[in-house]
């Protein structure tokens, strides 16, 4: 198997652990340890002192299943399995696409959701918003459809613009797959993270018997250095080859990362909360700091997620932009190119503590930016 370099993660391995500040990032600030053992219960805290550093079990440990499944109406733990959420990604292209396939994908996207697919021999479409508003609409979706399609990948809320659907639209999705026998991947790692009191959607693999859901401890809850995710779904024979495909990876996952993550899952608004303030405050920052520069035009906020895909007024590439930004200030975000997107644009991440700071020296920047310009 040939694949691509990932161009988003190649960017961030120039920049993200010597750069000051990382207005692009779209992971929230992650939690210490000690944060993380506070909120814990007795009973929790005996398993983390009594930890053994063995191997666990593949499918994952059956408590923290159990934990996971207390966000679903699915009941059966043997509906779950843990892993990276990368890892899992990876495992389900290569389950479900084979050389021909028709896969259809929402984009822009982060580059595993489609890449993969690209590098099995399967055949691809993307599913794009309207940017005007970065509505994805239901319309637009299904003249994509082919005979050979197998596969609709979605991620709601949406990296890198923010978007997020209605319930009747995801009730559309789910109605279009079944009549043609589509399964539905569905990207959630960003769920819950809803600023401003947007209503939340279902997971899909509650709406679906072909739907697959993956979610996981990095974004929503501030803990991505855990590396730990999930996929649940109805078809146990599919999570079933995904075990099986998972003892040629990681074969099992980190005892102390289950512990943890368990421990996050029990306790969900000690984590979720404190990130949506971050988000909805950093938002409102934003919001203040438009007008003040021609160099961006526009900014519509996210109605979920924890990023905004931001419009340039620039003549140069949103890349080149990101190279000069960050070399002049050290400040570093990510720009369309690594996202595959045409057009200028860079994507603003709203979970950072130090977000002012930043923004007031990006702010600072494109004045005098715009003062040379002139």
């Amino acid at each position: 198997m040939k694949i691509h370099d990932f161009k988003l993660e190649r960017y961030f391995a120039q920049y993200e652990f010597s750069v000051k500040y990382l207005l692009s990032s779209s992971d929230c600030d992650g939690f210490e340890l000690t944060y993380i053992l506070d909120q814990a219960s007795k009973k929790e805290l005996e398993l983390w002192d009594k930890l053994q550093l063995g191997y666990t079990d593949s499918k994952g440990h059956p408590l923290l299943r159990e934990s996971i499944l207390q966000y679903y109406d699915l009941e059966d733990i043997h509906q779950v399995v843990v892993s990276s959420p990368g890892e899992l990604n990876f495992i389900s292209m290569n389950i479900l696409v084979n050389p021909g396939d028709h896969v259809i994908c929402v984009a822009p996207a982060y580059q595993s959701l489609y890449e993969i697919v690209r590098s099995l021999g399967g055949e691809l479409s993307f599913w794009k918003p309207n940017p005007e508003n970065w509505e994805f609409e239901v319309e637009a979706l299904a003249p994509l459809i082919q005979d050979n399609t197998k596969l609709i990948v979605l991620n709601f809320p949406h990296n890198p613009t923010g978007a997020y659907l209605t319930r009747t639209q995801l009730e559309a999705i789910v109605a279009l797959s079944r009549k043609h026998d589509i399964t539905i991947f569905s990207d959630e790692m960003y769920n819950k993270l809803l600023p401003g009191g947007t209503p939340p959607l279902p997971p899909v693999c509650d709406l679906y018997e072909k739907g697959i859901s993956l979610w996981g401890t990095s974004k929503s809850f501030g803990l991505a250095g855990l590396r730990t995710g999930w996929l649940v779904c109805q078809n146990r024979s599919f999570l079933d080859k995904v075990v099986a495909f998972k003892d040629y990876l990681s074969i099992c996952t980190s005892a102390p990362s289950e512990v943890l993550s368990l421990i996050a899952l029990n306790h969900i608004e000690a984590f979720l909360e404190p990130n949506l303030q971050k988000i909805e405050r950093n938002i409102a920052y934003f919001k203040e700091f438009m007008g003040t520069t021609d160099i961006i035009p526009s900014f519509i906020p996210p109605k979920a997620g924890s990023t905004a895909f931001v419009p340039l007024n620039i003549e140069s590439t949103a890349l080149e932009f990101s190279n000069q930004l960050v070399k002049e200030t050290s400040i570093m975000t990510l720009p369309a190119e690594m996202f595959e997107y045409e057009g200028k644009y860079i994507r603003v991440g709203f979970g950072r503590e130090n977000f002012p700071e930043a923004l007031q020296l990006f702010a600072d920047y494109l004045e005098a930016l715009s003062n040379h310009s002139t």
